[in-house]
């Protein structure tokens, strides 16, 4: 945020020329669509010629690949990923030559202006599966969604989707104040809890991120909290405009009534206010699943879409990419990989996995990043106990550097019959040494751990 004493919107008109810094990225690209969609001209970079690359410069968007302050030509603003610092050469000479530089939530805030709909799901997580859900229900009602997911979606083969219609579904995130960026028309909370503590002081001040985001829809609006989380529920607390409820064990505005057991998935009527509005069967495992599902349910009553549209969308939805995601089988194990990083989504994970009917749960988890593993080490420990085998990899650095000196070997200490794998080929031949017929296989985390279980399959 820089060299911009005028805000994005003011740039975002035809004809204005921007160059996006990492235009590959799994939320750039659909931004670059976007924009070229409302006729600006749109050129980027990006560090690799990937599958994103080609498709943007398919439809005629200049992609130079590497970082070079020369590929900013005569644009006229930059945009760049949250992963891009200010020491890029490109941002260095964007800052050099007076070109106004802007964040990728500040160009999305800015273009969700032009939706009547703008439909923001936020939460420590379940963001991706709930805003999947939500793309599954929209496009069912025909609405001809534009969405922005953090994960792939197989319906759209991709995670991202530029629509024509009046709504757009964003993936929020909370991380660097992100989401405070974006004009919600409807904003969802899941749940708040303790995490990126390298940024928060602590689960106060995340709340209050989280309320100051409930804040940015205006009065017309809806905002939907989840009554069974009680950070959510203190995130809510003083807002000025009602809030919708949806929850399982306490009173709501949208509950589930009739709740039975599918082979293993849940079915049950999605009540509002007392009246039926729709009958699911969901095709994802889970506690955490049904209540995603009455988030999902309760943005689309809101927003006027018919309990039909929610029926056969949650009818098609059989999960997000990494989320619970089955990758195959090796020698009899069942091999699934899902992206929980947090102790909230382990215990989710791992306790819908023990009431699958599997003999022995086995979790590959590579913990993410240096402070959440420090900051929330004895939750760690606690759900990674109930795996029948626990097997760490070596902790995912990510943005950081190991100031801490912590290690998974920290973990495997404090967990009976762990081990610990100082590399992804270990973790894979660990596996393969006790995998066995009836075992459910977890390769877990935000990392690259999912190559672990794709190096045992190309094996079997």
């Amino acid at each position: 945020m820089m060299n911009n004493p005028n805000p994005i919107r003011d740039y975002l008109v035809p004809g204005k020329r921007v160059h996006l810094v990492g235009i590959g990225g799994v939320s750039m690209c659909p931004l670059a669509e976007v924009l070229h969609g409302k006729g600006l001209q749109v050129q980027g970079s990006d560090m690799t010629d990937s599958d994103t690359v080609k498709h943007l410069r398919s439809l005629g968007i200049p992609v130079a690949i590497g970082h070079n302050a020369d590929n900013l030509g005569d644009c006229d603003f930059v945009v760049r990923t949250a992963a891009v610092h200010d020491s890029n050469p490109e941002i260095a000479g964007a800052v050099a030559r007076g070109i106004p530089v802007y964040e990728r939530a500040q160009a999305w805030g800015a273009l969700m202006q032009h939706y009547p709909n703008a439909l923001c799901v936020s939460g420590t997580h379940g963001k991706t599966t709930t805003t999947s859900m939500c793309t599954h229900i929209f496009m069912a009602a025909q609405a001809d969604p534009t969405v922005m997911i953090g994960g792939t979606l197989p319906l759209l083969h991709s995670g991202y989707r530029v629509g024509h219609g009046d709504t757009i579904i964003l993936e929020s995130c909370e991380y660097c104040n992100s989401f405070l960026s974006f004009y919600p028309t409807v904003a969802v909370i899941l749940n708040v809890e303790e995490d990126h503590l390298d940024f928060f002081k602590d689960l106060n001040d995340i709340e209050h991120s989280f309320h100051r985001f409930a804040e940015l829809v205006p009065p017309s609006g809806h905002v939907i909290v989840n009554a069974d989380n009680q950070g959510a529920v203190d995130s809510a607390v003083g807002l000025e405009r009602p809030v919708f409820t949806f929850g399982l064990d306490h009173p709501a505005d949208c509950t589930a009534a009739g709740l039975t057991d599918v082979d293993g998935a849940p079915s049950f009527d999605i009540m509002v206010h007392g009246e039926k509005y729709a009958h699911v069967t969901l095709h994802v495992y889970g506690h955490h699943n049904i209540l995603n599902a009455l988030a999902a349910a309760s943005a689309a009553y809101v927003l006027g879409i018919p309990g039909s549209a929610v029926e056969e969308g949650l009818a098609s939805f059989t999960g997000a990419g990494r989320r619970f995601e089955h990758k195959g089988a090796y020698h009899g194990a069942e091999v699934y990989d899902d992206y929980a990083h947090h102790p909230d989504e382990l215990h989710a994970l791992l306790t819908t996995a023990k009431n699958l009917g599997y003999e022995r749960v086995i979790v590959a988890f590579q913990p993410h990043t240096y402070t959440r593993t420090a900051k929330l080490f004895e939750h760690f420990v606690e759900e990674l106990k109930l795996a029948d085998v626990a097997i760490l990899a070596e902790i995912y650095a990510a943005r950081e550097q190991n100031t801490l000196g912590i290690s998974s070997a920290d973990l495997c200490r404090n967990i009976p019959g762990s081990v610990y794998c100082s590399t992804l080929d270990k973790v894979a031949d660990q596996l393969r040494k006790i995998a066995r017929p009836g075992d459910l296989i977890l390769t877990v985390g935000a990392g690259d751990i999912y190559r672990a279980g794709e190096k045992l399959l190309k094996e079997d």
